[in-house]
């Protein structure tokens, strides 16, 4: 078993937190770009791999679905297409950040998807942070509107955020099950937070 860390905004203070792991880990960075991802620095032998974790602005639609300013989403996988830096691709639709892009970028949604999905299917070393499927019915859901993915040589982080919502520990072991079903020892899972993230 790994245990890993998000940090959404790896500020000197926040990084700093990271000489307390006194195991091997990964570290998910978020950036607004490659180039600010690269500039990270993080000072712990510890720390086996930093991942690229894109966001970007709330405007065009903080993560990536197929809901994301199209402009925006080409520009993303343009940039992680022309590196091998392992990435997180945070599939997570704009409700909370920008729910006006479920209108604007309508008429983009199923270039969008398409553009997404061979992403994710071509890309090695990829991790992808998705909703965690709560049902059959849910997780078509998912597929259909492009931010949970079965084919592609993805590792899927299913977000079953213990910390943000109670679930209960029996719904978390079912939902484990479930996914560790779909996806075998490519899964890795997201119990929760140590501090605030872009929701409060």
């Amino acid at each position: 078993m790994e245990i890993s860390f998000f940090e959404e905004f790896p500020t000197e203070e926040n990084l700093d937190k990271i000489k307390f792991v006194d195991f091997p880990t990964k570290l998910y960075l978020g950036a607004n770009s490659l180039q600010e991802f690269n500039n990270i620095k993080v000072n712990n032998k510890n720390v086996k791999e930093k991942v690229y974790w894109p966001i970007l602005k709330k405007k065009e639609g903080y993560w990536l679905s197929p809901f994301t300013e199209r402009k925006a989403l080409k520009k993303t996988i343009q940039e992680l297409n022309s590196s091998l830096v392992p990435v997180m691709w945070d599939a997570e639709l704009p409700t909370h950040q920008n729910p006006q892009l479920y209108l604007t970028q309508l008429m983009n949604f199923l270039k969008n998807r398409k553009d997404i999905r061979e992403f994710i299917a071509t890309r090695d070393n990829i991790y992808t942070a998705e909703y965690f499927p709560s049902s059959l019915l849910a997780e078509s859901f998912f597929k259909f509107v492009g931010v949970s993915f079965i084919a592609g040589k993805h590792k899927p982080i299913k977000m079953i955020y213990s910390s943000m919502h109670d679930f209960g520990e029996f719904i978390i072991k079912q939902e484990i099950k479930k996914a560790k079903a779909l996806f075998g020892d490519k899964l890795c899972i997201g119990l929760g937070t140590l501090t605030h993230g872009i929701l409060g």
